[in-house]
Formats: C-alpha cells, sequence, structure tokens
C-alpha cells in the first residue's frame, strides 16, 4: 500500500482518487509558451480530448481526498476506510513544475475533497494555481474544480488563474441529491455556475468597449454528472444537461457511468451502467449542441432511455420517417444535420460542393458521409429512394451496427468529435 507520508505514496493515493471524475478535457484558450510538450504516459497523467480531436496530456490529482462530506456515491466520503492523503500547496506546484519541464503534461486538473470547510480548500487550490502563474510562470493548462459554497470573490480568483473552472452538478435531479448527497444543495451549485457565467459575461463587454481586462476562464466552465447511481432517466440527465447549456453557459457536460464502491450505501446499485449507456448520452449530448435537437425529442415518454442498439440521431430519424427522405440539394443546413450519418463536417462539405454542382450518390462518398447510413433518408441527382423503403421494417435491422465491444476510448472520441 502507497505511504501517505512521502510524496510518491501521496501522488499514487491522489492519483487514484481522482480518476472518478471525467471532467478533465481542456479547450478553448491559449497562453503562450515556448519548447516542446510531451505526452509521456505516467502516475497521475491522463489523456483528454478537446472539441477539434487534439489529445492533451494533463497531470490530474486531488489536492485532497480527506473529505467532511458524506455522499454515499463518492469513495472518498467520510465515513469510507480508504486511505487518505494530502497534498500541501507547494507540492502540487513542485510536482506540476516537474512534469511540465520533462515535457510530459500540458497542463494541470486540481480537485479536491473538501477540508475544514469551502473556502479554506478553495484557497488552497488558489493558492496553487496562483503560485504556478506569478512565481513559476506557468503557462500550462489549469483547469480548477470549484468547490460547493466557496464564497463568490473566491471562485472570481479562482477564474483570474485557471482557464476552466467547473463545479460537479453530482446527479441528475434535485431529488437525487437530496437522497445520497444531502449536504450539497442544487441551489448552492448553480447559483456558483452562475456567477461564473456572469463575471464571464462582464469581461466579455468591457473587452468590447476597448477596456484592458484580466481575463476570466478562458475556457468555459463545465460539469460533471454521474450516470447510473440512481433510477433516473436518460430524459432527466438531458434535461438537465439542457438547463446548464441554456441558463449556466457551461461549455461541456460530462457523463460519468456510477462505479460500485466498497461499503456502497444500499440503495446503490451493485453495478455499473453499461458502457454505451455512457456512449449514447455524450452523442445526444453533441446533438443538443451543435446539431439543433431539443432534449425532448431524443426520448419518448414511453421510452425515457436512449435506446442502446442505435445512436440517438439515428433513433429520431427512424421515429420521424415521415420526415424523409430529403432533397440533398435543397435541404437546409438545420435539416442535413438531422440526417443519420452526416456530421457537422459534412454538412459543410455537402454546402460548398452543391454551390458548384448537382450532388450525385458518388459525391456523397467522395464527401465522406457515412453512406450506408444516410442513403435511405437522401434524394440525389440520380438517385431517388425506392418506394417505400422508409417503411421497411427491416430498415433498422439494416442500420443497425455490429455488436462490438465499446472501450472507453469510443465514448471520448464521441465527446471529442460528435460525427453522428
Amino acid at each position: 500500500m502507497p505511504s501517505p507520508s512521502d510524496i510518491n505514496g501521496k501522488l499514487a493515493i491522489l492519483a487514484d482518487a481522482a480518476k472518478y471524475d471525467a471532467s478533465c478535457a481542456s479547450s478553448g484558450s491559449k497562453r503562450e509558451s515556448k519548447g516542446g510538450l510531451g505526452s509521456t504516459e505516467g502516475m497521475g497523467i491522463c489523456h483528454s480530448y478537446t472539441p477539434d480531436g487534439r489529445c492533451v496530456s494533463l497531470l490530474k490529482i486531488l489536492l485532497t481526498n480527506y473529505c467532511i462530506y458524506d455522499c454515499q456515491y463518492c469513495v472518498n466520503r467520510i465515513s469510507s476506510d480508504t486511505p487518505r492523503a494530502r497534498f500541501t500547496p507547494e507540492q502540487v506546484v513542485k510536482l506540476t513544475m516537474d512534469f511540465y519541464r520533462r515535457n510530459y503534461i500540458e497542463g494541470l486538473f486540481l480537485s479536491s475533497g473538501i477540508i475544514q470547510d469551502s473556502d479554506y480548500t478553495m484557497g488552497q487550490m488558489i493558492e496553487v494555481a496562483k503560485t504556478l502563474r506569478e512565481r513559476e510562470s506557468f503557462r500550462g493548462y489549469i483547469h480548477l474544480k470549484t468547490i460547493p459554497n466557496a464564497a463568490d470573490d473566491l471562485i472570481e480568483t479562482a477564474g483570474q488563474y485557471a482557464d476552466r473552472l467547473s463545479i460537479n452538478i453530482e446527479l441528475p435531479t434535485v431529488g437525487d441529491l437530496k437522497t445520497l448527497a444531502p449536504e450539497k444543495k442544487r441551489p448552492a451549485i448553480e447559483q456558483s455556475m452562475d456567477r461564473i457565467k456572469i463575471k464571464r459575461e462582464e469581461i466579455t463587454s468591457d473587452r468590447k468597449r476597448g477596456l484592458r481586462v484580466p481575463q476570466f476562464v478562458p475556457a468555459g466552465q463545465s460539469t460533471q454528472m454521474i450516470v447510473g447511481a440512481t433510477d433516473s432517466t436518460d430524459q432527466d440527465i438531458l434535461n438537465t444537461s439542457s438547463v446548464l447549456y441554456g441558463t449556466h453557459q457551461l461549455r461541456r457536460v460530462y457523463y460519468s457511468a456510477y462505479s460500485p464502491i466498497p461499503h456502497a450505501d444500499a440503495r446503490l446499485p451493485g453495478m455499473s451502467p453499461p458502457l454505451v449507456r455512457e456512449h449514447r448520452l455524450y452523442q445526444a449530448d453533441w446533438l443538443l449542441r451543435f446539431y439543433g435537437f431539443d432534449a425532448s425529442e431524443l426520448t419518448t415518454p414511453e421510452s425515457q432511455n436512449l435506446d442502446l442498439d442505435i445512436d440517438p440521431k439515428l433513433a429520431w430519424a427512424l421515429r420521424n420517417r415521415e420526415s424523409f427522405p430529403i432533397d440533398v440539394n435543397r435541404a437546409s443546413r438545420e435539416m442535413l444535420l438531422r440526417v443519420p450519418g452526416i456530421g457537422e463536417r459534412g454538412v459543410k462539405r455537402i454546402l460548398n460542393t452543391r454551390r458548384h454542382h448537382a450532388i450525385r450518390d458518388e459525391d456523397l462518398i467522395r464527401i465522406g458521409v457515412s453512406y450506408k447510413k444516410a442513403r435511405p433518408f437522401l434524394i440525389t441527382s440520380d438517385r431517388h429512394p425506392e418506394p417505400l423503403s422508409l417503411d421497411s421494417v427491416g430498415l433498422r435491422n439494416r442500420l443497425r451496427p455490429k455488436s462490438v465491444q465499446l472501450s472507453l476510448f469510443d465514448a471520448f472520441e464521441s465527446a471529442a468529435t460528435g460525427q453522428v
């Protein structure tokens, strides 16, 4: 067992404790720096993906896994007998710079259990970020977890040093939170999100007026939701995500399949949900943010969970066959985005191509859409779908992908590209 009294022992404990947090992808901001940056794997180093598909390496650790809260789904809850450790802010700074100078990482993802109280813990994390920026001239990426119930002025200070802030919404509904984590309050979590949103809007407004103001969370804010710890449906999850994107202007919601923990509360399931459920949620999330779908369109009152056999866009198209086929040479961008097998890049290429000539079947293949999946839903200049082809009872089976073993990378890759 790692010793919590030496740095390597602390790193082993606190890197392992951080693995349950999925929301560590960096994106959006740039800080000027010199020298190459590597991606060597190592203890506490994770690979994350930016929205443009770029892979980055982060040192992903907790400041401490001691915690005064007793969230039943969390391995670091106060009642857990997990091994404990705690870094000082100076030790985190040293670790980060050591890894950074060796080109192992491009940034730091720092979270923490809550010690003493929220403000004290948030202050310790700020001290890490401030020391890295001001004393060490660190220009890498920093993602800080915002501690629930931390004071507004501390959150604002954290945002001056971090590229991204995130505060976990934890569970899909208020009822879920009351049941499994009663010490955490949804209104307080959303208030912190709103404070970050308002501050970002103030900075944007000042810059539009030509004022020189310090940057504030240039990569925005994100959150994480645990999937499968309660009976909440995918509709519940997507409704919550839709509010977070709309009301609080989050950049990302990350979905983390519940992982059973030792000595768990009897109300928690004994097994993790299938990984494909997490995968489908990431695909549905992309449809909400970039494809113009509403959360209510992705499930039905009769079936409030996403179909695990096929992707959510294909499921929607099969439920709305009366909307198809559409003419690829005349359809709007918004409608093309709803065609199964055509992603954002494919739509852009279609729009560019049809400015010059009518699109034929061979153009779709050249453009790079998923031709087999898109074909039944499209009319091209040289092909009309066969009569009643969309009504065929076998269409779903023909378009359903072959059963494969889904890896965790597939969910990350889908979240990065969104090409569904």
